[in-house]
C-alpha cells in the first residue's frame, strides 16, 4: 500500500484526511516520522507555502509526501488573511485572530469571503497541486462550538450554519479541505491505487 506523510502534526487535518483515504493509503503524520521541525512557511502564495513543506521533506527524509496551506479570503480586506491567516494577529492565537478579522470588517455589508486549500504532492519525482474553495460569508460573532481555525465566523454558501455549527461528517462533505483531498485522492486512486 502506498505510503505518504502528510506534512502537518494538526489532529484535525490528519482526522480529515484520513478519513476519506485510509482504506486506500497510509498516511503518516510528521511525528510519525520522527519529524519536529518547525517547517518555514514564506511564502506569499499558499501553493509556495504548499510546496515549501513538501520540499523539505523530500530533501531531509526523501520520502513522498504532500503538504497544504489553508486560510481565509475576505473580500473587503483585500483577501486578508489569506497566507497569514493562522497568524493574522502576529500571534497563533485564533482566538485573537478571529477577533482582528472581526474588527477589521466592522459593519462593512460586503461580507464576502471564502476558505481555499492547496494541496501540493510530491510523488515519483514529480509536483503535483490540488485546490479546494468553498465560498461563503462572515458572520458578526461567533457561531458553533465544533471545527477549528475560523470556523465559528464562516457560513458556506448554501447553508445557514457556520462550520463550527456542523458536524465533523456535514463539514468533511463541503469544506476547501475536502474538496482539495477529494482531487488528490482521485488522483492517487487512478495512478496508484491497486
Amino acid at each position: 500500500m502506498l505510503e505518504l506523510v502528510f506534512a502537518t502534526n494538526n489532529a484535525h487535518k490528519m482526522e480529515e484526511v484520513q478519513a476519506m483515504v485510509a482504506d486506500l493509503f497510509v498516511i503518516k503524520s510528521l511525528e510519525d516520522i520522527g519529524c519536529q521541525d518547525d517547517i518555514p512557511e514564506t511564502g506569499v502564495t499558499f501553493e509556495e507555502n504548499a510546496q515549501q513543506k513538501t520540499d523539505y521533506l523530500v530533501n531531509k527524509y526523501g520520502l513522498y509526501c504532500f503538504g497544504d496551506d489553508s486560510g481565509l479570503e475576505v473580500d473587503a480586506l483585500n483577501l486578508e488573511p489569506g497566507v497569514y491567516s493562522a497568524r493574522y494577529s502576529g500571534t497563533r492565537d485564533m482566538e485573537k485572530n478571529i477577533d482582528l478579522v472581526l474588527e477589521r470588517l466592522g459593519k462593512n455589508e460586503n461580507r464576502k469571503a471564502r476558505f481555499r486549500t492547496v494541496i501540493s504532492l510530491y510523488l515519483n519525482e514529480q509536483q503535483h497541486f490540488f485546490e479546494g474553495v468553498i465560498e461563503g460569508n462572515i458572520v458578526a460573532e461567533r457561531r458553533g462550538a465544533a471545527g477549528f481555525g475560523y470556523d465559528p465566523i464562516f457560513i458556506p454558501d448554501g447553508y445557514d450554519k457556520t462550520f463550527a455549527e456542523m458536524s465533523a461528517e456535514q463539514k468533511n462533505a463541503i469544506s476547501h479541505r475536502s474538496i482539495a483531498v477529494a482531487k488528490l485522492a482521485d488522483f492517487l486512486k487512478e495512478k496508484y491505487a491497486k
